[in-house]
């Protein structure tokens, strides 16, 4: 798999990769601004005169590149004279732009998704910012100072690196993953179990869930990207486990009103804090106790569109392994990880992961008693 191709991905075992993988991306992207009305769509599918003619492309476009846009997105880019293939990654940002939206766009021919393109771009006097990644279009932002801020992953690194030094020594890279769409990595702290999971811990030993509280480490996951699809965050997570869980956000900075990297580092600050909470939120669940936790995980199931087949499972699982009677909020909790987990197995993209990762820990923070009710509910 080529980096330019559309579904390229790699992971990252050390962070020395990690960080040199951005520093190469921020090295050698391009970052073009231009008239919204000086981008001209050209189609580049397998009938387009543009296939098998490089010539017609920017210098350094391969003919990887220009046959794998033509098998997805089939659109290339002309601007100031230069012409480049589009990234799949660019076509919702491009639609921005144009200030048109549908579902009936992605099944028009190219040429004439190009035409209707082109007619719209040509009426606008906004300014947008183009993202030249690995030979091809990877964003088309608004190029407004307030609309859009570059903050380079590489120096957001570097920045949640020199944070974890100062509050968090000994701190433990995981793991790392990217894509064209974003890009994440994963940090333990096992010298702050005891400041960080504590009390929560001594609960769950308490209840006689001596191995599960012994498993847990406290960790973060970062995640950001420079296509449109992620501000730059931190999340709290607890690794350990099964399958690392996902305990809310802790911060988080948006690509948007001139932010910089020093945000970031100034929300960094608020990170053991909100940790903390996070944990707090996730402790309370040990005291809500459900009379129908199968009707309300089902009901959570389906409130936070998980994907139905894994959530079936998962429930099954749950319901054999329970014993029946009560529950209590922090079991269906724990029990919805189950979900990621077989999505994994199931080979299900990155990103889906992460989002189905993110809305379950919204969990944390609902009424209970909304979900547990006699009625059962189908999914």
């Amino acid at each position: 798999m080529l980096p330019c191709q559309d579904n390229f991905t790699t992971t990252f075992s050390t962070y020395p990769e990690m960080l040199s993988h951005h520093e190469r991306l921020s090295k050698e992207s391009v970052w073009r601004r231009c008239k919204v009305s000086e981008l001209h769509v050209e189609p580049l599918d397998l009938t387009s005169a543009l296939y098998g003619n490089l010539s017609e492309f920017v210098a350094g476009t391969s003919n990887e590149a220009v046959s794998d846009t033509a098998e997805n997105l089939g659109l290339a880019l002309r601007v100031g004279g230069d012409l480049y293939p589009i990234r799949m990654t660019a076509y919702k940002t491009l639609l921005d732009r144009a200030k048109i939206s549908g579902t009936a766009l992605p099944k028009l021919k190219r040429k004439e998704l190009a035409d209707v393109l082109n007619a719209c771009l040509a009426v606008h006097s906004s300014e947008a910012l183009l993202l030249v990644r690995d030979e091809k279009v990877s964003a088309t932002h608004s190029g407004d100072a307030k609309d859009y801020s570059v903050l380079p992953i590489d120096e957001l690194l570097h920045t949640l690196e020199k944070n974890m030094e100062s509050r968090f020594p000994g701190y433990q890279f995981e793991t790392g993953y990217a894509d064209h769409a974003f890009t994440s990595g994963c940090w333990t702290f096992p010298a702050q179990k005891e400041d960080l999971l504590g009390t929560y811990a001594k609960t769950l030993a308490a209840k006689g869930q001596v191995k599960a509280a012994n498993r847990m480490v406290p960790g973060i996951r970062f995640l950001t990207s420079d296509t449109g699809v992620a501000s730059a965050k931190v999340c709290a997570m607890i690794m350990g486990t099964q399958h690392p869980i996902h305990i809310g956000s802790c911060i988080s900075v948006d690509h948007r009103l001139q932010k910089k990297v020093d945000d970031f580092g100034k929300e960094l600050d608020q990170l053991f804090a909100q940790f903390c909470d996070s944990v707090a939120k996730l402790q309370t669940l040990l005291e809500i106790e459900l009379d129908y936790p199968i009707n309300a995980m089902t009901r959570i199931c389906k409130k936070f569109s998980l994907p139905k087949k894994e959530a079936l499972e998962a429930i099954a699982m749950f319901q054999t392994s329970y014993g029946g009677g009560t529950a209590t909020a922090h079991d269906v909790f724990m029990a919805l990880q189950e979900i990621p987990w077989l999505m994994k197995l199931h080979n299900y993209p990155e990103a889906k992961m992460l989002t189905v990762e993110e809305n379950m820990a919204r969990a944390l923070s609902i009424k209970w008693s909304e979900y547990d009710l006699a009625k059962a509910v189908s999914y």
